[in-house]
């Protein structure tokens, strides 16, 4: 029974975070237009382009890896489901979880970008392989800033390792964002999880302008829709759990629901923001960035963390 309960929860956890990703994805393509002085299209049209993509007739390229092809964007989605429902886990039930849930969700996050990668590699086709090893090599790049930021919540948490603790250490004393360490986590944090959507300055595989998107160029039907159910999710996903990590989580009672809501907003418009304020970088100032500021501050900020500042 316990098992059909967690499976339940986990495709309600599906449903909910598909559903929260169209929105911030239709809420991110209106707030880029507005920006642009254009009014946008309408907020459900991600929903619409993938239940097109759906009717459309799925084509695998010829010479590629046919299993490989169909199953990379299957392997992201799934990746991405675990990692909302070990997040929503920890914030509905405050005793869920289980103790180094948050290394698990660590490994779980490299799934998209490994489907990704995957998917440049067995279409066979140059520019997709070209997108696939900019993937790889950015997910290695973003890697260790991201990392030293977790470790900081772990250091100021007291050594937590379960989502669920860190959450109550912040309830019980005060968010890590306001700490000198916890603020600088939480940037480190945001500009790898910019590399990990894909998103501009970060959109070196897709780079439509320079390799026709990369990875997804052969894409086509249910398989691309697959993937951009997957993008979606991921946008939804990553300002919780940044949320959960440096500001103490979400409470759902009361007026407690509107502050998580603006909570989410705040990450939400900060990850649009950098998207539409900032040119594409090559894959070289990437590498420069991510191991050589970001990471010196990461370290830094474990220091500092170290030291109870």
């Amino acid at each position: 029974m316990k098992f059909v309960s967690e499976l339940g929860f986990f495709f309600l956890i599906l449903f909910v975070s598909f559903w929260g990703g169209v929105l911030a994805s239709g809420l991110d393509r209106k707030l880029t237009a507005r920006l642009q002085w254009r009014k946008g299209p309408p907020l459900l049209q991600p929903f619409y382009d993938v239940v097109k993509l759906f009717q459309k007739e799925t084509l695998v390229p010829k010479g590629g890896s046919v299993w490989i092809f169909l199953a990379a964007p299957v392997l992201g989605l799934i990746g991405v489901g675990l990692v909302a429902f070990y997040l929503w886990n920890a914030l509905l039930r405050m005793r869920g979880g289980f103790s180094g849930d948050i290394f698990v969700l660590l490994y779980f996050l490299l799934f998209p970008s490994l489907s990704v990668a995957l998917a440049g590699f067995a279409s066979k086709n140059p520019l997709g392989s070209l997108g696939g090893s900019r993937e790889i090599k950015l997910l290695l790049f973003g890697e260790l800033p991201f990392l030293l930021a977790v470790a900081v919540v772990i250091i100021k948490t007291e050594g937590a390792i379960r989502l669920s603790e860190i959450i109550a250490y912040q309830s019980h004393s005060k968010p890590l964002l306001v700490s000198g360490s916890g603020f600088l986590a939480f940037w480190i944090a945001l500009f790898s999880a910019q590399a990990k959507l894909g998103w501009v300055p970060f959109d070196l595989p897709e780079a439509e302008t320079e390799i026709m998107g990369g990875p997804y160029l052969e894409y086509s039907g249910s398989p691309l829709a697959v993937f951009r159910i997957m993008r979606m999710m991921l946008l939804f996903t990553f300002p919780i759990l940044l949320v959960l990590l440096f500001w103490g989580g979400m409470r759902w009672q009361g007026v407690s629901i509107l502050f998580s809501l603006l909570k989410w907003m705040v990450v939400f418009l900060i990850f649009v923001l950098l998207r539409n304020t900032n040119p594409r970088i090559r894959i070289d100032q990437a590498m420069k960035w991510f191991w050589g500021p970001l990471a010196g501050i990461g370290c830094i900020a474990v220091i500092l963390a170290l030291r109870g500042i």
